[in-house]
């Protein structure tokens, strides 16, 4: 039987290329959309070269396929098409009309150049859904400035808000671990995408959708934006600590971290009795959170003292008896062995190319009815150029050959 998948219906044609628009387009892509990923023949996504690592064969060797290729773009069809030759952008207008949505992350006003800006195919295609993900969006100051993730972070915020103290060592500005913004730039745009398709269906009516990776950065900063809005007054660092919680912050155990998120006094008063200090349960300086918060400078270093004594996992043990929020520190090795990570399924092993097989992590949208395990691997570069130009447009071997003659495709 074959099962049915929310956006089988959908054809998305790809011009995005790295991270923000593969993310948005690899979401469609777990959800069944038919993703046509549109690269530049010979070199294709920037992603492909961006190793190591890359995935290897079944000898072990390496294969040409970087692993950061691979975490974006699985379940995709790729064609090669040079959009800067006349006959490349004919071949793009004319896969338009089979498509639903067209993606891009050009700068401002490149595609306009090759007449495949939003204006000339919605004139095409008027029920087209297009999106543009650029640094800053297509209005304002800094429009033409091309944007990366890590400026973006700083730009944004996100850096004053990451990081430990300025008055501790180590103190200041840093960046998160993964490309944050261009992941959350291509979550919001996948949603802006569904909403845009559930409209379409409605009215008949396509549209254009303006994603900017600034604009994404200011918003996710949530409660710590509403705070400087509703204060005036900018949050500032806080490391592994929380401004109005003690102690509600990272460990070192005399093998490893935990997190300990004692969220109120109850919670405190049980952590401190199982590491064998219940004086600092009822101390006259540490009873009450505000008292904690005030007096942290000298508790949080008892505290530490106390936690190194013990191994990881007596405290995750101790704790987890008692109700005390906790958890460890886990590195990727840790991760993918975890048992939850286990039971959930998390990662799959799909065939391969060149490599045989790969690992990928799966999608997080479990739904009941309309499954995503898609079990396709990221595409080879130009993989599937002659199926889509055969099933899509319906060009005959002869055309196809003339097209490659022209370095059309």
């Amino acid at each position: 039987m074959t099962v049915a998948q929310a956006l089988g219906h959908i054809r998305v044609l790809d011009l995005s290329r790295v991270l923000a628009g593969p993310w948005c387009s690899q979401n469609l892509a777990d959800l069944g959309a038919d993703v046509i990923k549109v690269e530049r023949p010979g070199s294709g996504d920037d992603t492909r070269a961006w190793g190591p690592p890359y995935a290897k064969d079944a000898d072990g060797n390496n294969t040409t396929e970087a692993a950061y290729y691979l975490a974006a773009n699985r379940g995709k069809r790729s064609i090669t098409v040079d959009i800067a030759s006349t006959g490349g952008q004919a071949l793009i207008r004319e896969l338009v009309r089979h498509s639903d949505v067209v993606l891009e992350n050009y700068k401002v006003g490149q595609l306009k150049r090759y007449g495949l800006d939003y204006e000339s195919l919605k004139a095409i295609k008027p029920d087209l859904v297009y999106c543009s993900i650029t640094g800053f969006g297509q209005n304002g100051p800094y429009a033409h400035r091309a944007g990366y993730d890590f400026l973006i972070q700083g730009m944004g915020g996100l850096m004053s808000v990451t990081g430990e103290r300025d008055d501790l060592p180590g103190g200041g500005p840093q960046k998160a671990g993964v490309a944050l913004t261009d992941l959350m730039t291509g979550m919001y745009a996948t949603i802006a995408i569904l909403a845009a398709l559930t409209h379409r269906d409605r009215s008949g009516e396509g549209q254009y959708i303006d994603m900017a990776l600034l604009d994404v950065q200011v918003a996710m900063l949530a409660n710590m934006g509403s705070n400087y809005l509703n204060s005036g007054k900018a949050p500032k660092r806080w490391g592994n600590a929380h401004p109005n919680i003690v102690p509600y912050q990272t460990f070192a155990c005399s093998d490893g971290y935990i997190i300990v998120a004692s969220g109120n006094d109850g919670q405190y008063q049980k952590f401190v009795e199982v590491g064998g200090r219940p004086d600092l349960a009822t101390h006259e300086r540490y009873a009450t959170n505000p008292l904690r918060v005030q007096h942290r400078d000298e508790l949080v270093p008892i505290l530490a003292e106390m936690v190194a004594r013990q191994t990881r996992a007596f405290w995750i043990e101790q704790l987890e008896a008692v109700g005390v929020p906790c958890g460890p520190i886990n590195n990727l090795d840790d991760v993918y062995k975890n048992p939850q990570v286990l039971a959930r399924e998390l990662v799959m092993e799909v065939p391969h190319p060149t490599a045989g097989s790969t690992k990928l992590v799966r999608s997080p949208m479990k739904m009941s009815l309309t499954p995503t395990d898609v079990a396709v691997a990221p595409p080879l570069l130009g993989q599937h150029t002659d199926d889509i130009l055969r099933e899509v447009l319906g060009h005959s071997d002869a055309e196809i050959a003339a097209l490659r003659a022209q370095g059309v495709v």
